[in-house]
């Protein structure tokens, strides 16, 4: 009597006929951290409901300092009442759709991950999360328009299809350039109407147009734009612009995965002693920056797919919200189609920026670029001042 072995059974590659191993199956989903999608995090965390596709919500705009000395007994009257206009801040909803599909046969078969239905329901909500983080660090205006249903995203020609909201970038307060000139009219702002879809371009860091269109209808970008290395003045520039007579502290910090080892080098230089956050397992996660707080780092491989790899977003996570139409399940409407189901999810929401100057962009960054000429204290060169904009009018307010 011969001795079993693989050999005779099979293990599990050979031909159907003669192997009769049982494979072994593996039911789990692949695992994925929480991070892949950090900016979505953010904004869910803070999720409020929304009532229409349009949903609007009040920006408060300060005015500057005025001298007070008033006369003893001075009468009042109407006339020396405070200006009380403020501006509404406002963003499209965008439809996020999945579908899964499989047959009655292949869903009876015993098979690696089990059920092909559940297992596709598991791995692709987790891909349309990717989608949704995908739309909110884009770098383009696209969306935010119902009429005609479609839009252009400006530089890259793609067409798309159904509202699309107004991305991250878009509802920025302050940006930072690396222009090869000085003058403002190198930086160029694409606008689209809220009755068109067709983008038009105009010079000067200017949001808005003859309409007033809502936040989120803009991009901006530079037409002599070239690439530097991240140095920290250029951030505690940006930062300081950001923040000015705005209570939006900026304490966290989104780069692409292509610059981390880059920021992870550059960023302990902004002071002599930097501290690490250890207990995250992850050097570049904080660090203790000027300006008195702490500094938090993710990186963003998403924003590597969708061309903003050489951008940095500088953002205080309390301005960010996800406004939700229809929360993420089940269409009850899509059935079973004859021997197969048939099943799509469904989520309807929009990116909501509280205070857009808790938003600021740092623009035109690669760890390639030649390096800047740094002083004995580590600091580099600033950028023009007029390369370092905070945007000065929204929705027919200016401030």
């Amino acid at each position: 009597m011969s001795q079993i072995s693989t050999s005779a059974i099979g293990n599990g590659t050979t031909a159907y006929a003669s192997d009769i191993v049982v494979k072994d199956l593996d039911l789990d989903v692949s695992n994925r951290v929480k991070d892949d999608t950090p900016v979505l995090n953010m904004c869910m965390a803070k999720k409020r409901k929304v009532v229409s596709t349009l949903p609007l919500w009040t920006n408060d705009v300060y005015r500057l300092p005025q001298t007070q000395a008033n006369q003893e007994g001075a009468a009042v009257s109407s006339a020396l009442a405070e200006s009380n206009q403020r501006a509404n801040l406002g963003n499209y909803t965008q439809i996020f759709s999945t579908v899964i599909s499989a047959t009655g046969s292949a869903r009876a078969v015993e098979q690696s991950g089990g059920d092909p239905q559940a297992y596709q329901e598991v791995k692709q909500l987790i891909e349309l999360m990717f989608d949704v983080e995908a739309q909110i660090v884009r770098a383009d205006q696209i969306g935010t328009k119902y009429g005609n249903q479609s839009g252009t995203a400006a530089g890259s020609g793609a067409t798309v299809s159904g509202r699309r909201f107004g991305s991250l970038n878009s509802f920025a307060a302050t940006h930072s350039f690396n222009t090869t000139g000085s003058s403002t009219s190198t930086f160029v702002t694409y606008t689209n109407g809220e009755t068109t879809d067709s983008v038009s371009t105009q010079s000067g860091l200017v949001i808005g147009g003859t309409n007033g269109q809502y936040l989120g209808s803009v991009y901006y970008g530079a037409s002599d734009e070239t690439n530097s290395q991240f140095y920290p003045a250029i951030y505690k520039q940006l930062v300081t612009a950001a923040e000015k007579r705005f209570n939006a502290k900026i304490r966290t910090v989104v780069a692409p995965t292509s610059l981390r080892t880059h920021l992870s080098d550059t960023f302990p230089t902004s002071r002599g002693i930097n501290r690490v956050n250890s207990e995250r397992g992850d050097s570049i996660q904080t660090y203790e920056g000027d300006f008195n707080y702490t500094y938090e780092i993710y990186d963003s491989w998403i924003m590597d797919q969708v061309g903003v790899s050489n951008q940095i977003y500088f953002l205080n996570e309390e301005v960010l919200q996800w406004g939700s139409l229809r929360d993420l399940g089940p269409n009850n409407e899509i059935f079973s189609n004859a021997d197969a189901s048939l099943d799509q999810f469904i989520m309807e929401g929009t990116l909501i920026v509280r205070n857009p100057a808790g938003v600021a962009v740092l623009h035109d960054i690669s760890a390639t670029a030649t390096a800047p000429t740094l002083n004995s204290q580590g600091a580099g060169p600033l950028r023009p001042a007029s390369a370092v904009g905070r945007l000065s009018y929204w929705g027919g307010s200016y401030f």
